[in-house]
């Protein structure tokens, strides 16, 4: 009762303060339409809720809702450029975790010189308009806190994701191998020590990769328009808030700064009821339905026979009706799918058994009560909406922040992990069959309750700490930790004072020793003589 009486208290707080509209400019320079469309679930909500909202992305809206400004960075030649050489395969290496790592550093300075290089964007900073805050994307550039900079509006920072490793010492969140995630690789909180020792080596090559090449590109980028922008990795450390979609109940407790705050979820609409032939499969699945999407990232076309074969298999066996989505440029007519056999074509062409769509209204279907399980590639978006409607899921990462996601996914009890290394008929089976258990199932419903169990709603949340940042511009919020020096943050200083005490009591004690020892010599010879 108490507890419901604060959560109604804080939604009249909440809805007082916006009653006074703030200016606010959004700054998304990413290229990928996977991030964006989470962003402009809270940006229109935003302008629903009567602020003024002016975005700067790759994505302007058709039919604009009200008080919701475009400036668009669209290039038709270089988006699709970039999408083609960021595409993921269905193995997991070394040399791809090497290649993300140069995809990032590359795309964000390609993104930072359409950002700067925009006539409408010089226009806005040339007029030095007013913004009470500017909510900016965090990933894979800072380009964009520059333009913040010009404009003396606070940052909001915003990400679709869990951290990368070079925000843990901008916002002064702890980051120790031995427990903490690392979104790359593989191993969750509780990693080997192989595991460990790769993290170790990962975390020096990306944090290399950003700070002394992606930002000092981004600089010289910078620096070619205006010659007045500090440093870019200062300006992040004045970063106002940092709102992260992710949730506790997934990724586990960590040590976050009060300026670090969670609201995975947010982006997660009402879902529609089914219509057409889509509600009638799924209605009519006398077993249930399994969804498969593997998102945007992952291409099905450079997915190898094999294991294209064992999805297939599975589908076979299993009881269940499977709804599969596909990407756009999976065709029968490409590799490996026109490699495939009578029976497996037989299976795909089987309205009784598969529905293949190359889009799909994920929120509706995993909604549905007969969608059982969803097989996913543990992108966070999918796997938030996977959590909102209770639905366990068999993870299957391949690139980016997939790893600790899936980790997460099975360390919390929302799912188990398919490693695609390790994909076969067999082994997916196995997995299906784990999590469509009436006892794992019952579990992820009383986890996702725990998930919607807030004071306030993501969205309420992201929207109040957005106008709290803009009534409260003047005040610094970030962590001391966040300006400590590496050596003095992991004590070495201390370390060291202690070290010379020892050394020196101990050289102290040796030395009296020898001394000693040299003085009763002494007698003992004198002796001899007599």
């Amino acid at each position: 009762m108490h507890f419901n009486l604060l959560a109604f208290i804080l939604w009249l707080l909440a809805l007082a303060y916006t009653a006074n509209p703030i200016k606010i400019l959004g700054i998304f320079p990413y290229d990928r339409k996977s991030h964006f469309i989470v962003f402009k679930v809270l940006l229109q909500e935003l302008a629903r809720r009567g602020h003024d909202v002016t975005i700067i992305s790759h994505f302007p809206e058709e039919n604009p809702p009200k008080n919701y400004h475009d400036i668009s960075l669209f290039i038709p030649k270089e988006s699709k450029s970039r999408r083609r050489r960021s595409a993921s395969t269905l193995e997991r290496s070394y040399l791809n975790v090497i290649k993300g790592g140069i995809y990032l550093t590359r795309g964000g300075n390609e993104n930072c010189k359409v950002l700067v290089a925009n006539e409408e964007v010089q226009g806005l900073i040339n007029r030095t308009e007013y913004y009470d805050v500017a909510l900016i994307e965090q990933f894979n550039s800072d380009c964009a806190l520059g333009l913040a900079y010009k404009l003396s509006a606070p940052v909001v920072g915003v990400t679709t994701h869990v951290l990368m490793p070079w925000h843990y010492k901008r916002f002064g969140v702890p980051y120790n191998p031995s427990y903490t995630s690392f979104r790359f690789l593989e191993g969750g909180t509780k990693p080997t020590l192989y595991q460990r020792v790769e993290r170790a080596v990962f975390d020096v090559y990306f944090k290399l990769l950003y700070y002394y090449i992606a930002q000092r590109a981004d600089e010289r980028t910078l620096a070619e328009y205006y010659d007045d922008i500090p440093p870019l990795e200062n300006l992040a450390r004045d970063i106002k808030f940092l709102l992260l979609d992710q949730h506790f109940v997934l990724t586990g407790s960590s040590l976050y700064p009060p300026n670090v705050i969670e609201i995975g979820g947010f982006h997660v609409p009402k879902p529609n009821r089914l219509s057409g032939d889509l509600k009638n499969f799924v209605e009519e699945a006398e077993h249930g339905v399994i969804y498969i999407s593997f998102g945007t990232t992952v291409r099905l076309s450079l997915m190898t026979l094999q294991k294209l074969e064992a999805i297939l298999d599975a589908i076979e066996i299993l009881p269940q009706r499977f709804i599969w989505r596909w990407s756009k440029e999976a065709s029968l007519t490409m590799e490996p799918f026109n490699q495939l056999g009578p029976k497996h074509l037989a299976l795909l062409a089987d309205k009784n058994k598969t529905y293949i769509r190359n889009w799909l209204p994920q929120v509706d279907i995993l909604s549905h009560p007969k969608v059982l399980a969803f097989f996913s590639h543990a992108g966070m978006g999918g796997t938030t909406e996977a959590i909102h409607f209770g639905v366990p899921v068999v993870a299957m990462p391949i690139a980016g922040d997939q790893p600790a996601n899936a980790a997460a996914i099975e360390e919390s009890g929302f799912g188990v992990q398919q490693p695609v290394n390790e994909l076969t008929k067999e082994t997916l089976i196995s997995n299906f069959r784990k999590v469509l258990e009436p006892e794992f199932r019952e579990k992820v419903k009383l986890r996702s309750k725990a998930w919607h169990d807030r004071p306030l709603s993501p969205m309420d949340a992201a929207v109040y700490w957005i106008e709290y940042a803009a009534r409260n511009r003047n005040f610094t919020l970030r962590t001391p930790a966040a300006d400590v020096p590496l050596y003095q943050y992991i004590n070495l200083d201390i370390a060291l004072v202690v070290a010379a005490f020892v050394t020196g009591v101990t050289l102290l004690i040796i030395a009296l020793r020898l001394s000693i020892k040299s003085m009763t010599k002494k007698p003992l010879s004198d002796k001899k003589r007599m």
